[in-house]
């Protein structure tokens, strides 16, 4: 992760899904407990338990809450979101806070993966199972003790 820049997203594949891994920024993190946002959100809390580990049941759906990892797949028809980190986005909406947002049928996902109300997609994108190695390296697919 030494080689991931602020705000950037990498890719890797899990289980034959894209995997992303996402360094957020502090004015990232900062977006995700905006009173205006969480209002927007279907599951601001993350409660529907199958959609993340326990130990990623948090506002950051996170360990640690500068990498986000999750799975890159909207949880309405399958499609791949589009990564859409900048606010404002012209073509998503006027109050857009930067997320994830499916073409296939315009689904928003925030940039915790939590899903927006009004939209087809019914719960918050999938965080896999995923530890730290190390300070540097995460490992998607195995809980570990991180």
């Amino acid at each position: 992760m030494s080689k991931l820049e602020p705000g950037a997203r990498v890719t890797t594949v899990w289980q034959g899904k894209p995997v992303w891994v996402v360094r957020r920024t502090k004015e990232m993190l900062a977006t995700l407990s905006n009173d205006q946002l969480l209002e927007r959100l279907r599951d601001p809390d993350s409660e529907v338990a199958t959609q993340q580990p326990d130990y990623a049941q948090n506002a950051l759906r996170s360990i640690n809450p500068e990498i986000f990892v999750v799975v890159a797949i909207c949880t309405h028809l399958g499609c791949v979101p589009l990564w859409r980190p900048d606010f404002p986005e012209q073509g998503i909406d006027e109050d857009w806070m930067g997320g994830f947002f499916c073409p296939c049928h315009k689904s928003k996902f925030d940039l915790a993966g939590r899903v927006f109300q009004g939209v087809p997609a019914p719960t918050n994108l999938v965080i896999p199972p995923h530890w730290y190695v190390g300070p540097e390296l995460v490992e998607v697919g195995v809980e570990g003790t991180s």
